[in-house]
């Protein structure tokens, strides 16, 4: 396995000396052991980034698009060679169980930079409207900051995308998950992805983002994390103009009909709502339950809690693993303590390991929709419960919120449909209708702008231009 102790940037197709010294240490959340550190970037360090993008830039977006597609099919074979590498850092530093992390943390990403590397290497299709050629052209300089949760995944949705589209880089992963962002820009320089194509500055929000959102020559920002920071980087680029594709916070509902098949649906949602230790954008962290089922789902819903069990990442056992830091656990024990529902699975006092940033999976029942609970994305394994009486309750208070990131509906088919056109969000599942790494990902109202992820994800890189004949 690759050393977790880096000690330089990707700057310009080589690896450079930092501006400074300071180092971030990298903890392993499971042992609370430093596990590596990465450079404490500095907006000197960005400059420098965002100077060799720039001087990239004009020669790479004027290859033929197949031609960034062949450059990104070598990228995805030399990080497909690093696969185990994936997972296992990804176990380290984030305290994935390593069987989701070799399915999610490693798989999903390669199955994305597959997509884009297609999409570059298929023929382009201009067309006309009247005497107008319509063309598509990069954004231009892209500066990607992305978050610990999916600390690959999240990377290579943004990265992939731009690159096909004929952007260059400027990547700030996450400080406390960045090891394997190191990874990606080992298999890029393995693979000769031209100088300047993709530039790598790690360091904290403070310093190295807000440098990135703010900077002259970056011509477009793709963020995904909070909805407080996509806020403030939404009013750095608006100094500028400059474009931004935003991916925020959730508070996903997952509406379980009369007619909806009990026991798969809150067997499903448990499982979702508790995937990656609750530290997912979409996860269904609101049971919307009819009245005519409440109290067996809540029972379901408790006993299918109990059978999540917390410890080593890296045993074939666990289930769930730690949360990513000891604020992150303080943070959703908090929502724990004040909450004003009834616990029916985990809580506070639940068994957890005695080394970790651990957080029992917790069920709450009775939960009131407009309570902090039902209301605010916690980040961790909890899950809330709430009745409704009929499909437009149903619907209310699943559009109660102020996110609208994703969903799911469970009933018979053409019922659970209807209801799902009526919910505000991004993507919704209708009875376990599985992700699709290929259709539009993003949000509506708090939980972003723009989309990613296939066609979408790559046009969102693109500026549009009308010539006329």
């Amino acid at each position: 396995m690759t050393s977790g102790f880096r000690e330089q940037l990707y700057i310009g197709g080589a690896w450079v000396p930092p501006d400074s010294s300071d180092r971030i240490e990298v903890e392993n959340p499971y042992t609370e052991q430093v596990i590596g550190h990465v450079p404490a970037g500095t907006p000197e360090d960005v400059n420098l980034a965002v100077s060799a993008a720039r001087q990239a830039f004009d020669g790479w977006s004027a290859l033929p698009m197949a031609e960034r597609g062949a450059h990104l099919d070598r990228l995805h074979q030399a990080l497909a060679a690093r696969a185990a590498d994936i997972a296992r850092t990804v176990g380290q530093e984030l305290g994935t169980p390593l069987k989701i992390a070799q399915a999610v943390q490693a798989g999903l990403p390669l199955t994305v930079l597959r997509g884009y590397a297609d999409l570059a290497l298929s023929p382009v299709v201009e067309h006309t409207i009247g005497n107008s050629l319509i063309v598509r052209e990069a954004a231009g300089v892209v500066g990607a900051i992305t978050p610990w949760n999916y600390p690959l995944h999240q990377v290579v949705a943004k990265v992939g995308a731009a690159l096909a589209a004929g952007c260059t880089v400027v990547l700030k992963p996450s400080e406390l998950t960045p090891l394997v962002a190191y990874l990606l820009v080992d298999a890029a320089d393995e693979a000769g992805l031209p100088p300047g194509v993709l530039n790598l500055v790690t360091g904290t929000g403070a310093a190295v983002g807000a440098a990135i959102a703010g900077h002259p020559d970056v011509d477009m920002i793709s963020f995904t994390g909070s909805t407080a920071t996509g806020r403030a980087i939404t009013h750095a680029a608006a100094d500028r103009i400059a474009k931004v594709s935003l991916e925020l916070g959730g508070k996903s509902a997952n509406v379980i009909l009369d007619d909806a098949d009990l026991v798969k649906a809150v067997k499903v949602g448990v499982g979702n709502a508790f995937l990656n230790s609750g530290q997912t954008c979409t996860a269904w962290t609101r049971m919307l339950v009819h009245r005519s089922h409440y109290d067996e789902a809540v029972e379901l819903a408790a006993k299918t809690a109990g059978g999540y069990t917390t410890g080593d990442p890296f045993d074939a056992a666990t289930r769930l693993g730690p949360l990513v830091s000891a604020a992150q656990r303080e943070r959703v024990r908090g929502f724990i303590e004040r909450a004003d529902a009834r616990l029916v699975a985990g809580g506070l006092d639940a068994p957890v390991p005695g080394t970790g940033h651990f957080v029992a999976p917790t069920v709450f029942a009775d939960v009131a929709p407009d309570s902090e609970l039902a209301q605010e994305e916690i980040f961790g394994p909890v899950l809330s419960i709430i009745g409704f009486d009929s499909d437009d309750e149903a619907v209310t208070i699943a559009n109660n919120s102020k996110y609208g990131l994703a969903g799911a509906v469970w009933g018979g088919d053409e019922h659970a449909l209807a209801v799902a056109r009526r919910i505000r969000t991004g993507a919704v599942d209708v009875n376990g209708g599985s992700f699709n790494p290929f259709a539009p990902f993003g949000g509506y109202k708090q939980s972003g702008v723009g989309r990613e992820l296939g066609q979408f994800g790559l046009e969102e890189f693109q500026q549009v231009k009308a010539i006329q004949r």
